[in-house]
């Protein structure tokens, strides 16, 4: 296995949000840093898993054929009869 190289940085926080992060990561008994690099790693996994996503969806060809205009919101949603 791979030794992680880890970094030291310095964040400034409200007073308010600090003693949440300290009592939250007291309450998952962990360290206030250990806690804030989770929820970094996570928020890192979960934006790359959307831009992912977000790419295949952009890279697929319409599966709509047309030969004019797309439909307007309402007429797709229009039903005949019903008001």
């Amino acid at each position: 296995m791979r030794a992680r190289r880890l970094k030291n940085v310095t964040i400034t926080l409200e007073e308010s949000v600090a003693r949440w992060a300290r009592l939250e990561a007291a309450r998952r008994d962990t360290s206030v840093s250990s806690l804030l690099a989770a929820v970094l790693k996570d928020h890192m996994h979960a934006q790359s898993s959307y831009d992912s996503a977000m790419r295949r969806a952009l890279a697929r060809q319409p599966f709509l054929k047309t030969e004019g205009k797309y439909m307007t919101r309402e007429e797709a949603h229009a039903r005949p009869g019903v008001r």
